[in-house]
């Protein structure tokens, strides 16, 4: 452990954390340029403060876990639109999500589609017939902002 506290200067954070943001390229999930900007910002506070890699490494791990809690509790919710306006059609009837919360009003609800659809991977919904939660649905129309669903294949 003496060998690193001797040997890793700040530049060193400041290459790892312009490689990390550079990987967004590759990893393109918008959380790899966090950590990224922690190891930088590391980089930064070493230039002034002489610290143990140990106390390194944990201010690391808590800047990031502050930047990827920022991240998605309050930037990413806006990011996301959910109007269906200018959509074609055709890309959402027919995709098949699970039911995940059941809404106040019969047959209202909300579902999950595994891969995301128009930019999300949940959305209101409206079904003709009752579902539960865990239920498999199939989209059958679109009304407004609200999916038309109908029970999937071999559910009745």
């Amino acid at each position: 452990m003496e060998w690193l506290n001797n040997n890793i200067a700040y530049w060193h954070w400041m290459v790892f954390g312009m490689l990390l943001v550079a990987s967004e390229i590759f990893i393109p999930s918008f959380v790899m340029i966090w950590f990224g900007a922690s190891a930088i910002a590391v980089g930064l506070i070493l230039a002034a403060i002489e610290m143990p890699f140990s106390v390194q490494l944990l201010v690391w791990l808590i800047m990031s876990v502050i930047d990827l809690g920022i991240w998605f509790k309050f930037v990413h919710p806006k990011m996301k639109n959910k109007t269906l306006s200018g959509m074609s059609r055709e890309q959402v009837v027919g995709q098949e999500g699970m039911v995940i919360k059941l809404g106040a009003e019969f047959g209202h609800g909300t579902l999950r589609f595994s891969i995301p659809v128009l930019g999300s991977d949940e959305w209101q919904f409206i079904c003709k017939e009752p579902v539960a939660v865990g239920e498999r649905v199939v989209v059958d129309d679109i009304s407004g902002n609200s999916l038309i669903v109908k029970l999937g294949a071999g559910q009745v």
